[in-house]
This record gives structure tokens, sequence and C-alpha cells, in this order.
């Protein structure tokens, strides 16, 4: 009976010390790793609550470590925005530029009009981030910011245009920004509603640029009762 005994025991201990091992087997992340997981969590919070909502607590917890951790890698939730807010700065930024390919000013619009709502449609919690008044006064930058630079790409392209058109093109960087307003400020809204299907959105951006450009006046006047 000890052998039997003897002989359970040792293969109840057996397992029991595998399952051990496993619980307490941890692999540790890298820095680096340890940082791109810290910065994933921070978007999806950051999307989801906004800055002030979202506390280094709640970061670290659901990272799995302790608040000094964040604060290592970031010294801060403000450091951790400001990188997510970057990023994804950066990221939409390529997307507008790189689109800028074609030759004709119509489908230069189009690209445009496609990048920015494809930057909404495949990386919406960045949109959701960059959209909202950044709380760091430190910033790397805000929306209206990041609009203005993609408004300076357009600004060279109508320019030229202009000039070709008799126009001043001293005021094209006034319609630049208007129209990248435009479409920016119907990105925010398509974000949401989601409808009518990203094709047709951006047709119908294009049709009211395109032709409220191809019917401009060269000097523009007030009907209304104000003149000044």
């Amino acid at each position: 009976m000890a052998i039997d005994g003897s002989s359970v025991s040792n293969s109840k201990d057996k397992p029991s010390s595998g399952a051990g091992a496993r619980r307490t087997r941890r692999v540790r992340m890298t820095g680096a790793e340890r940082r791109e997981q810290l910065l994933d969590i921070g978007r999806t919070l950051f999307a989801e609550r906004g800055f002030e909502g979202t506390s280094v607590e709640e970061i670290a917890a659901k990272a799995g470590v302790s608040k000094p951790v964040v604060y290592e890698h970031f010294g801060g939730k403000e450091g951790l925005y400001a990188v997510v807010v970057d990023r994804e700065m950066r990221q939409l930024l390529d997307m507008v530029t790189g689109a800028l390919t074609a030759g004709h000013p119509r489908e230069l619009l189009e690209q445009a009009a496609f990048a920015l709502l494809d930057y909404i449609e495949t990386y919406t919690d960045g949109f959701r981030i960059l959209v909202r008044d950044s709380p760091v006064a430190q910033s790397t930058g805000t929306f209206a910011s990041l609009i203005s630079d993609i408004a300076t790409q357009v600004e060279d392209i109508l320019g030229l245009e202009f000039k070709a058109r008799g126009f001043d093109p001293k005021l094209a960087p006034l319609y630049a920004q208007a129209l990248v307003g435009m479409v920016a400020l119907t990105g925010q809204w398509w974000l949401n509603v989601r409808k009518p299907k990203k094709a047709e959105v951006a047709a119908h951006l294009v049709n009211l640029a395109w032709h409220g450009l191809d019917g401009l006046e060269p000097k523009p006047r007030l009907i209304g009762h104000r003149r000044a």
C-alpha cells in the first residue's frame, strides 16, 4: 500500500510541479516591446475616453505593470499622449501627401479626399484622438496644425492653377485652407454616420470643390448689406 500511495503521490506531484512552473515562467518584454504595448493601450483609452478621462493607473493596470513603469517610459500621461498624437499626425500627413501623385488638379482633389477618408476608416481611434483639443501645452501639434500642414501641400498646386487662370496666386493659401478644412470637417461628420459610402462622399466633396473652383470669380463680390 505504501508503494501504491507513493506512486499516486508522485503522479500528482509531477503535474502540479509542471503547472506551477508554467505559472511562474513569464516571458519578459524588452523595453521597446513594453513601450509599444503602453502606446497601444494609451491610444485605445485616449480614443474612448479622451485625455482627461484616462488615468496612468488604468493604463498600467491594462498593461499588467506598475505606475512607475509608465513614468519610466514616458514621464507620465502627458508624455504618452504626446507620442500617440505625434504618430497619428505623421501617419495622416504621410497618407495625404503620399496620395498626391496625379497631374490633373481634379484628380488630386479626389486623391486627397480619399486619403483622409481612408485614414478615418483604417485608423479610427487615431482620428478620434486628433480631432480632440490637445490638453498638452507643449504638444507636438493639434488637428488644426495638421490641417494647415496638409493645406500647405495643396497650396502650391492651387497657386499654379490660379496663375494659369488669371487669378491672384497670393490667394492660393486661403483657398487651400478652405478646401482642406471642408474635407476635414466632413470627415469628422462621416466618422460617426459612415453614410453614404466612402467613394460617394469623396465624389460629392470633389463635386463641390471642383465646380466651385471652376466657376470662381476673379474678384468675388458681396451682395449683402455688409461691405466691410
